[in-house]
């Protein structure tokens, strides 16, 4: 390599609303550009020698953030000039994106063999929940596009053979609908739930433990090019349940619940991340028992997945991509120490 020639690995956050997507999107389908698009445009601004040529560690969807994604790149300057340092690539980078929803957080020179994607040993996504908001206009402004808010709404559910009287006081929504239900008998295979300001956290994480582990996920696996080539299974280390907060809690006026669903593992299949946590969701909201959720990832088909269920995409974040220290360091590496991770494709 030339001494003015340099591979770096970058750390970069972006809100995903207006971009197609972590990777680069095909010439013909330049509608929205991908945030590799313009990561790339960025480098070129720097007027390398070499051909600008970004390599992204995870592949996230439309309208899915990032609070820590990477990447990696070569950069041979102009002149015979020094490779950049870390800190002034940063900025630089930063200075030509600052039109965009996007950011550079730190950069690394690493060694000319070092992968962003393969070297990657785990990544980890959180999905936020807000609840008891009944249209999502009146969320913080802060929250919009950034987690998804479970309104209250009715479901159309197979009731009883009969209607019975009730045996509590009715909300004014449950006495329309079982009103509906006895006098316009065409009606009568709907019944009114109303999803509550709580989810049944219990049972959630109980569904949440059952998909830790090494398992084939094919029933969590949206269907894509790439489903006769990888491998459905995968290790989860980390499905947890935990409360959360909106971005300014303290200066709102008022108290909403927030959820947080984590996962870590070391890749993920296409969007098995938002399948998951719609199934994990329906567990809370009754809509699905855990049998029935094991049931589903026992499987094996990503036909079993009911549909309409998958989480929508506004509310994930990448929020980690874990390396080794020793692979960061420009020291000399052995052949049987590179491309360990699968890399096989991100939510």
């Amino acid at each position: 390599m030339h001494n003015n020639w340099a591979r770096y690995l970058v750390f970069f956050q972006y809100i995903g609303t207006h971009y197609r997507g972590a990777v680069k999107v095909p010439p013909n389908q330049l509608v929205r550009k991908g945030v590799q698009d313009h990561l790339e445009d960025a480098i070129r601004r720097l007027r390398p020698l070499n051909p600008v040529s970004l390599s992204v560690s995870s592949r996230t969807d439309t309208g899915v953030h990032a609070l820590s994604n990477s990447a990696h790149f070569d950069l041979q300057r102009m002149n015979d000039k020094p490779p950049f340092t870390e800190d002034v690539l940063v900025e630089a980078l930063n200075f030509h994106l600052k039109a965009e929803q996007i950011r550079i957080t730190r950069a690394h020179r690493v060694p000319d063999d070092f992968h962003a994607r393969f070297r990657a040993r785990s990544r980890t996504y959180v999905y936020r929940i807000a609840l008891g908001i009944s249209h999502h206009s009146l969320l913080p402004l802060t929250e919009r596009d950034l987690c998804w808010n479970l309104r209250n709404h009715i479901h159309l559910v197979h009731p009883p053979q009969s209607v019975s009287p009730p045996q509590q006081p009715l909300s004014v929504l449950s006495f329309i609908c079982l009103s509906l239900v006895i006098t316009h008998p065409h009606l009568s295979h709907c019944k009114k739930y109303e999803s509550p300001r709580t989810l049944d956290v219990e049972a959630m994480r109980e569904a949440a433990a059952l998909l830790v582990g090494t398992q084939d996920f094919s029933s969590f696996r949206a269907v894509n090019s790439d489903i006769h080539f990888k491998s459905p299974v995968k290790t989860l280390n980390v499905a947890s349940v935990q409360p959360g907060s909106s971005f300014v809690h303290a200066h709102f006026h008022r108290e909403i619940p927030f959820w947080e669903l984590t996962f870590t593992s070391r890749s993920f299949l296409y969007k098995q991340v938002r399948r998951m946590t719609g199934a994990l969701v329906a567990v809370g909201r009754g809509q699905l028992s855990v049998p029935q959720l094991q049931e589903i990832l026992e499987a094996r088909d990503s036909l079993a997945y009911p549909q309409g269920l998958a989480a929508p995409a506004n509310g994930l974040f990448l929020t980690r991509v874990d390396y080794r220290e020793t692979d960061l360091q420009l020291s000399q590496q052995t052949p049987e120490e590179q491309f360990v991770s699968s890399g096989n494709s991100e939510d």
